[in-house]
């Protein structure tokens, strides 16, 4: 996650104006009423929100993601045209503190209706001490816990916490479009029970393993560790980029020696060079462990698809039987 400097705030209110005059040129600032074509226009901010507008809208939505495909969510920066976009949509769905120029977008330009994930599954601080990464057993290692807005945003990579997000968009949708809910409510139904199969899959891949501790070159996995009982060691906190310091090197090595960790996790949209240096110092294997930000190739891939390659990953990691 790149932390975003103060030019981002100057630029935004540059874009949001260009998008207000857009609108007006358009013939209004209001969100638009009724349907595109026939169908809801629905507003995601990047996969993980895109992937349940499209499997709960199903046809009755049309659905465009402000983050193109295979992009780091968090680099994100909107035209004008999306700002006006998110003011237009019949319903927006974004995940608060995740993508600053989105949170600014919904804020100045107020749609009339917004699923913010954060409301159904509150955000933890997954925070990451200095020379304290020993894990204690009880998720990822020392973690304070509790709910806060600036806290770890991945809540998706915990099948449980995104079953209540989906929760979530399937009543928004129901309520911008009754003459359809009755379709929503079963999509949003069997994509909840998709996601119960999905977490036994990993209650079970992950219920005998050798070493529950596994490294990664961000905090990006805290909510899955805690939930599978999983000790998450990372390298960095939410800058995949930032150079560790020593003392955080020093830990990183205390923590795998002392918990038989064997693999050194990076991301599919990040560069691998700081995972290969720390796992080539350590004497570790490397893998991908994608936290599901982008997908590449949708074609070919999906949450569902995804997610199941992360948990065989994980298995060979920590030694599963």
């Amino acid at each position: 996650m790149k932390i975003r400097h103060l030019s981002t705030s100057i630029a935004f209110a540059a874009t949001a104006t260009v998008g207000a005059l857009l609108l007006s040129a358009c013939g209004g600032t209001s969100s638009a009423a009724g349907k595109d074509g026939g169908k809801l226009n629905v507003v995601a901010s990047f996969y993980p929100m895109e992937f349940l507008a499209r499997q709960i809208g199903g046809e009755h939505v049309k659905v465009t993601d402000l983050t193109a495909a295979g992009v780091e969510p968090h680099d994100l920066e909107l035209t004008a045209k999306q700002v006006a976009a998110v003011q237009r949509a019949d319903t927006v769905i974004y995940l608060k503190g995740l993508q600053p120029t989105v949170d600014k977008a919904v804020a100045q330009t107020h749609p009339k209706h917004v699923v913010d994930a954060t409301a159904a599954s509150p955000l933890v601080d997954h925070h990451l001490d200095e020379g304290t990464t020993e894990p204690d057993g009880h998720g990822a290692e020392h973690d304070h816990e509790h709910a806060d807005a600036a806290g770890d945003p991945h809540i998706w990579l915990d099948p449980t916490r995104y079953a209540a997000v989906a929760k979530s968009v399937g009543a928004e949708l129901a309520e911008v479009d009754p003459a359809n809910a009755a379709e929503y409510q079963r999509n949003t139904d069997t994509l909840v029970a998709q996601l119960a199969t999905l977490d036994q899959e990993f209650r079970d891949g992950l219920q005998n393993v050798k070493t529950k501790t596994f490294i990664t070159s961000h905090a990006a996995f805290g909510y899955l560790a805690d939930h599978y009982g999983l000790n998450q060691v990372a390298i960095n906190g939410v800058d995949p980029e930032a150079e560790p310091t020593p003392s955080r090197l020093a830990a990183i090595q205390r923590a795998a020696k002392d918990n038989g960790a064997t693999t050194v996790f990076f991301e599919a949209l990040v560069s691998p060079k700081l995972a290969n240096t720390v796992a080539s110092d350590l004497g570790l294997k490397t893998a991908v462990l994608d936290p599901l930000e982008g997908v590449k190739d949708q074609a070919k891939n999906d949450y569902f698809s995804v997610m199941r390659q992360n948990l065989d990953n994980l298995k060979a990691a920590l030694g599963a039987s």
